[in-house]
Parts: structure tokens; sequence; C-alpha cells
């Protein structure tokens, strides 16, 4: 019996260390790349594009979400609208210090986008009396200037939402990200956007569909710290923290092409609410989501594709005021960190 398990100990560990070995090389391939200039062309320096980790945005993988889409560039964040839905698939932020510094007054100001074709354009008639709230899938609160805050109205920005999930547990999630952000001095990448399950949805209007639930992925490049918020379309006021990768399961797209698997399994215990957000205090990691099944590998070229579809729908977009992202030495620092604490995980992952 001690031969079997010392012999089964030997074995894992050998396991362990080829697994350390190749995930050590892409992971540390991803990481290299940070740092490495982009040479894809003038258009990655776009203001469109910075909204995105790395320039890259999210790509559609199951064919039929791409019918009757529309890549939409807005003052502060991006869209991928879809005809079908009448409502956004996602929506991109880049959000920093600098940019939520910007106080602005809510001025309400829903309208209807008019570069969404006209049947497939979701109309303010659709939400009226409706029982659902034109929930904001980029919200207002993140915008940094009038033109950004305007943009945040369209309707393809909007999803239906059930009152109490857009009114408190949404808000609480959305303060709880910009909370990040200004407490503790992160820059954050989010992708947000509702999730349609089961074969019969409801529809409002013209055929505006409401969602079953909504979601919200952050990824903080300095910290590596990821994972996503999901919360039913109900009045329920659940939500629950999960995997970039189980969304990515449930979704049919790839939310993050830029990471590795191995790093969107990584899940940490988002906050949910801001005062749970410390200046001091790094977020915890939560666990390695083993099970499932994250979204295929996308090519470069269809990553250069849809980054061409993205262009500012005016000669300005207003991002001046949002600042790009910097990579400084502590941020250096704290990627080799990462990479440590990652391996770690991934070698008691295997040794279980």
């Amino acid at each position: 019996m001690g031969k079997f398990l010392l012999k089964n100990s030997v074995v894992k560990i050998i396991l362990g260390v080829v697994a350390t070995g190749s995930f050590a090389i892409a992971f540390g391939q991803e990481r290299i790349a940070q740092f490495i200039p982009f040479t894809q062309g003038k258009s990655l320096n776009s203001d469109c594009l910075s909204q995105f980790y790395r320039d890259q945005p999210p790509i559609l993988v199951k064919e039929n979400l791409k019918k009757n889409s529309y890549p939409l560039c807005f003052n502060g964040f991006n869209v991928m609208y879809s005809g079908i839905s009448k409502t956004p698939l996602w929506t991109a932020e880049y959000l920093s210090p600098k940019r939520l510094s910007q106080k602005i007054k809510r001025e309400d100001s829903f309208h209807e986008e008019t570069r969404v074709s006209a049947e497939h354009r979701a109309l303010l008639s659709d939400y009226r009396a409706s029982g659902y709230d034109r929930g904001h899938m980029s919200p207002n609160a993140d915008m940094p200037n009038k033109s950004a805050q305007y943009d945040s109205f369209s309707l393809a920005n909007m999803v239906p939402q059930a009152p109490k999930n857009n009114q408190q547990i949404w808000r609480e999630l959305e303060e709880a990200t910009r909370a990040i952000v200004t407490k503790q001095k992160k820059d954050v990448y989010v992708i947000t956007g509702p999730l349609f399950s089961g074969k019969k949805l409801k529809t409002l209007g013209r055929g505006v569909i409401v969602p079953t639930a909504v979601f919200k992925a952050i990824y903080i490049p300095e910290q590596g710290i990821i994972g996503a918020y999901y919360a039913p379309n109900n009045n329920s006021l659940q939500v629950k923290v999960v995997s970039v990768c189980y969304l990515e399961e449930q979704l049919g797209m790839n939310l993050f092409p830029q990471l590795t698997e191995e790093q969107k399994r990584n899940t940490y215990k988002l906050p949910l609410t801001a005062t749970q957000v410390k200046v001091n205090k790094k977020i915890d990691y939560s666990h390695w989501d083993a099970e499932s099944q994250c979204a295929e590998d996308v090519t470069q070229d269809e990553i250069k594709a849809l980054q061409k579809q993205f262009q500012p729908k005016g000669s300005v977009t207003g991002t001046s005021d949002v600042g790009l992202p910097k990579v400084d030495q502590q941020t250096q620092d704290a990627l080799v960190k990462q990479l440590v604490e990652a391996l770690l995980q991934y070698i008691l992952q295997i040794l279980k």
C-alpha cells in the first residue's frame, strides 16, 4: 500500500512538472508579448481600440451570433450590437483613475441608434410600459465627458433589465468596479453584456429580446486579477462570481482573446459592493475553474479584421480625457509576481 501511494505521488509530481513547464511557456509568452511594441499599423492607436485590452476586441465564436451584428465605436466605450436581439452582445470599456476623476452630472438622453438599420434598431417605444428598465451595459457613471455620457444613452447600449436587478444589484456591481479603479488606483478592462438561454425568450415591442441574465467580466492587468459577475435578470437580487471561461462557454464568445486559457480559468473574489473595496487590500484569489469549456483560440487575422471595423463615429471621440494605459516598472514587477502565483495555483490543481 505504501509503495502504491509513493508511486502515485511520484507520478503526480512528474505530471505537475510537465504541466508547469508547458503552462510557464504559454503564460510567459503572453506576458512577454505585453511589452513588445505593436507593429500592426497606426489604427491600433485609435481611441476606439484603446477600450480593449491590448487593442483586441472580444470575438463572436458562434456563427449565429454574427448575423446582423454591428461593431459600434462610441465615445468612451465600444459595442457589438445584435440586430437579432436588438441589444448589445457585449460592450467594452477601459477604466482608469484619470478617466473616473471626471465627475459629470447625469443628464438622461435615451435615444435610438441611427447607425443601425431601421429593421434592426431598438426603439424607445419598445420599452414603453414594458415593466423593464432600459439598462445600461456601459454605465453612464463611467463616462468622462458629455459626449460619452450622451452616447451611453443610446439604445444600442441598453438591454431590458428587471427593475431590482438594474436599480440595486447591478448598480452596486458597477459601483464596486469603479471603486477598484478609484480606491486602489488600478486600470481595469471591462466587458459587459446579456446572456440569452432557453428556447422561449420574452420579447418587448418590435422584438427586443429580454436577456435571462447579465454579466460583467473584469481584468486588472497590473495584478492579473480576473473574474466575472453573473446576475439572473429578475428581481431576486442574486449574483455570483464566476470565471471568464464559465461565461465564454455560456456565451459562445472569446471575451479576452489576448489571454491564455490558464489565465481565464483563474477566479478572484470580486467585491459585490464599493464598501468591500479597501485601499490597501488586494482582491483575494478564489479558485481555479477546471470544469468550464473556455472559448477556442482565434487567429490574428480574425482579430485584425474585427479591429478594422471599429471606426470613430466622428473625427473626435472624446477619449483624450481618459488617458491610455502605461506599463511602468511597478507593473512589470507585478506581472512577474503574477506568473509565480499562477504557476503555484496550477501546480496545486494538478496535484489534487
